[in-house]
């Protein structure tokens, strides 16, 4: 099977670096924009998270295609760095604990990054043993969503880090029911 991965488009919290996880914000117009500006393979089932942002890319990348949404593809509850970049934090000991930890401690009043990768790919597991016939997937999610994803099943393994793309971007992979080799970049 086919998958194929897109970041949802630009929002006004991605233009300032802000930690926007919950945060149900619409794209902007340079999200709008860039998205506008490239080429999208086709799929036959088109999955996303059910925040809009991600809504939004779906509908302007495949206007007349039907949306299915999984909860459990949305973004990492920041908790309490929501809606905040690093500058504003700076000086904030609980991010400077986080900070030290390697990202590994849970956000305070939020999710922490290993149950949050973990439901991502409980999800991944869902939609792919739910559309296990079909010829081709498409998720359009969040960043955080894809690099939990493909630190899991990617091949050859990279760390979770190493698997960020720009908003818009992705990759196309082929999914064999265990592993996930990278085909292309988007």
């Amino acid at each position: 099977m086919r998958i194929v991965f897109i970041r949802h488009g630009l929002t006004a919290g991605n233009l300032e670096k802000r930690y926007i996880g919950r945060t149900d914000e619409p794209l902007c117009p340079e999200g709008r924009n860039s998205l506008t500006r490239r080429d999208y393979p086709q799929c036959e089932v088109l999955v996303c998270s059910p925040m809009l942002r991600c809504i939004q890319t779906a509908q302007l990348l495949f206007p007349n295609q039907r949306i299915v949404t999984f909860d459990d593809l949305r973004e990492c509850d920041f908790g309490g760095f929501e809606g905040k970049n690093y500058i504003e934090l700076s000086g904030n000991s609980d991010y400077q604990k986080w900070i030290d930890s390697g990202g590994t401690l849970p956000f305070p009043g939020g999710e922490s990054p290993q149950s949050f990768r973990e439901r991502c790919i409980s999800a991944f597991d869902l939609i792919t043993e739910k559309y296990s016939t079909s010829r081709s997937v498409c998720l359009v999610v969040h960043g955080g969503t894809i690099m939990s994803i493909l630190e899991k099943y990617a091949v050859p393994h990279r760390d979770y880090f190493d698997w960020n793309c720009e908003n818009g971007r992705g990759y196309i992979c082929e999914w064999n029911g265990s592993e996930l080799h990278i085909t292309e970049r988007i």
